[in-house]
């Protein structure tokens, strides 16, 4: 016997849960499908355990996307409010910890519950473990092989995701049946993720490892982000390189302003008018952490031991122009294991940006991270996953 759901949601993230539970409380019969044994798993991990469900700042410039307009439909149906309403219909609360991020009171469990309460309430069933296998789209509906049996569904939304974190489920799945229904896929890269070095960068790095600093860091073109940096064993992660991760191409430096915020020439002549019989190191130690003044003075001036009152103006100018435009120049990322979202994903020339259906297959859809959005640090990935998710729901 072939199975019969009017809505086969093939992906138990945060997007295929809460679109599972708006196509189910619209009546139609849905099935969520997932090949892994727990549902939600980037849901349980996000936040430190705590799940930063959302951003009050979300706007569509903190999106990155080959078409920067794709999200601006979807995103301003659903918003962050919208997700915080549904929270509180289910008692939760949150707080805010910076920069707009929301947090869950209750911890990501919580988060969890309330996506699989939504789904039960809409009469909307969720089967785990299940694989999946080859997929045809016959007239007007869709032939799913699983491990459990044949489905038919007159709706397919895709919700399998990227491929960050494999250690948790992530596949190229989503990818493989866009391709297979004549979508293209802008190549999928990892973001959000730390940067790595080679050379006397990585050992100067891995000596200070566990110090973080202030910094507004920028690559490439893209936008600066004023955040924390943290050194490692394995180069710079911190939510200001994370952020950066996204706009950076191989060979290219990672540009640093170690004083956010503060004039340099003014910064470097106060050090000196306050500390003239200090040595570089030390008088930079009284703004930094020893470790990294230490280390970025040795890289900054090699004859670091003399008295600040014996500099010049010129090297007084050269300290300040180093002080606020540090290039490091990455020669990696630590790739899929620690990536917390793919960059790239299914060209948004191909899906309508209202519905999120294919503009090559009617009835199918992608939603969330396998489509090419890709949210900054901070909740806006979630939000995206709500909204998308949410514009799919209203017609799949």
């Amino acid at each position: 016997m072939v199975e019969q759901v009017d809505t086969l949601i093939l992906g138990a993230g945060a997007a295929g849960l809460f679109c599972g539970a708006r196509t189910g409380a619209r009546g139609r019969r849905t099935l969520v499908l997932d090949h892994s044994a727990k549902p939600a798993e980037k849901v349980r991990i996000s936040g430190g355990g705590r799940c930063n469900f959302t951003n009050l700042e979300t706007v569509p410039h903190a999106f990155i996307s080959n078409n920067p307009h794709f999200a601006k439909s979807a995103l301003a149906r659903y918003t962050p409010w919208d997700f915080c309403d549904l929270m509180s219909r289910h008692d939760l609360s949150w707080h805010e910890k910076t920069l707009g991020q929301l947090f869950c009171d209750q911890k990501s469990s919580a988060v969890i519950k309330l996506l699989l309460d939504e789904l039960d309430i809409a009469g909307s069933e969720l089967r785990l473990s299940t694989g999946i296998g080859d997929i045809q789209h016959t007239g007007e509906q869709f032939l799913v092989a699983t491990s459990d049996g044949d489905i038919t569904a007159r709706s397919l939304v895709i919700a399998t995701g990227g491929l960050s974190i494999p250690k948790i489920g992530a596949s190229a799945l989503a990818y493989t049946l866009a391709a297979q229904f004549g979508h293209t896929v802008i190549e999928p890269k990892p973001a959000l993720v730390p940067l790595t070095f080679t050379g006397q960068a990585s050992d100067d790095f891995a000596s200070i490892s566990g110090v973080s600093i202030g910094v507004e860091a920028r690559a490439n073109s893209g936008p600066s982000f004023a955040e924390n940096l943290l050194f490692t064993h394995r180069g710079l992660s911190g939510p200001a390189i994370l952020q950066v991760s996204s706009y950076w191409k191989e060979s290219e430096p990672v540009q640093l302003d170690l004083l956010p915020g503060i004039d340099g020439p003014l910064f470097v002549d106060a050090l000196k008018a306050s500390h003239p019989r200090l040595s570089l190191p030390a008088a930079l130690a009284t703004h930094f952490p020893k470790r990294f003044a230490d280390m970025l003075a040795a890289q900054i001036d090699q004859s670091s031991g003399k008295r600040l009152a014996e500099w010049s103006r010129q090297h007084l100018n050269q300290l300040a122009q180093a002080l606020k435009a540090w290039a490091v120049k990455p020669v990696g990322s630590e790739g899929w294991r620690t990536a917390e979202v793919t960059r790239g994903g299914i060209d948004t020339e191909g899906l309508s940006s209202r519905t999120m259906e294919s503009k090559h297959v009617p009835g199918l859809y992608f939603i969330g991270e396998c489509v090419d959005v890709t949210g900054w640090l901070g909740g806006y990935n979630f939000q995206w996953a709500w909204a998308s998710a949410a514009a799919a729901g209203e017609v799949a």
